[in-house]
């Protein structure tokens, strides 16, 4: 869901008013350097002569290409904050934003050059709009050109953040989700480990159906890595709390999230070397109904190249 101001009593009707007013509020602050977690896996060797597509005077920092955006249903599905419109507005700046909603939905982006792994650093930011006590993480995922036809056609490698390995984390977890007979009912949805539920419908989100317009089936299936929802405390349902993680994950802190492309890990788990990437795929990470605020869904403002960014620190 956007984020609302944390710091405020929660008077229902004037809820949708400030949810407005803090749309675009993509921070610039950004936070202190992660520290990159090493593992004990012996990195897997991967295909050195992947080509690499130099900086030059005309690059950008940020990224330039929507190759694609597959959100899934929610609460902004459909309108300008999650439709094609909303995820071109993420392009060449971090003053966009676009909602992935709720589990599993995703956007795959490219840049113009190939940002490289540099040693001992984080080498890109994806900027969210996460503030302090409401983080709804994303799960990262890198590609690098190596058939050098300039799509995201290769092999993609998520980045082990922080719950990796966790309790509640989950490596090709599935959800399908159904269109209801009538498109303003609540969306229901099974996963692949006997879990079901329902993306539902709230009263400030009115448009006439949360189901993504991009599908024309009847029913279609995500796949994933699932984070747990253990930073979330809705206990007092007036004022939730969805705590950031310790690294690792898009719209999970304040400013933006810088990342580690040596951290990029294969599908059974061990670390890839990498000598840069090019396309990056951000993707809710969390499921969860959070009552009257609505689903979990990843939001993204842009992302940089950090050799190329100024960021205030």
């Amino acid at each position: 869901m956007i984020k609302l101001n944390p710091n405020r009593s929660f008077i229902i009707p004037a809820l949708f008013v400030l949810s407005l007013a803090l749309l675009a509020s993509c921070k610039k602050d950004i936070v202190e350097k992660l520290v990159v977690v090493h593992d004990t896996v012996a990195p897997v060797s991967h295909d050195t002569l992947s080509p690499i597509r130099p900086v030059t005077a005309t690059s950008n920092a940020y990224v330039t290409a929507l190759f694609e955006y597959k959100p899934t249903p929610g609460q902004f599905i459909n309108t300008d904050l999650g439709n094609q419109k909303g995820a071109e507005g993420v392009l060449k700046g971090n003053q966009g934003l676009v909602s992935l909603g709720a589990y599993g939905g995703y956007i795959v982006l490219g840049f113009d050059h190939t940002v490289l792994n540099v040693p001992n650093s984080n080498d890109f930011i994806v900027f969210g709009n996460a503030f302090n006590l409401f983080a709804e993480p994303g799960v990262i995922w890198v590609m690098d050109d190596k058939n050098g036809n300039g799509k995201p056609d290769d092999t993609w490698y998520e980045l082990k953040g922080s719950q990796y390995g966790h309790d509640g984390y989950i490596r090709n977890y599935e959800v399908t989700y159904t269109r209801p007979a009538a498109d303003t009912s609540d969306i229901p949805w099974k996963d692949n480990m006997g879990g079901t539920g329902f993306v539902k419908r709230n009263i400030y989100n009115q448009q006439t159906t949360y189901f993504p317009e991009w599908v024309n089936a009847k029913e279609f299936t995500v796949t994933g890595s699932l984070l747990p929802s253990t930073n979330i405390d809705d206990s007092n349902p007036e004022y939730i709390i969805s705590r950031s993680f310790d690294f690792g994950y898009a719209d999970n802190t304040a400013g933006g999230d810088k990342v580690d492309i040596s951290n990029a890990i294969d599908k059974n788990g061990n670390r890839v070397k990498l000598k840069g990437i090019d396309f990056i795929k951000v993707q809710t990470g969390v499921l969860y109904d959070m009552g009257w605020l609505g689903e979990q869904s990843t939001e993204v403002c842009g992302a940089a190249d950090l050799s190329m960014v100024k960021l205030d620190q």
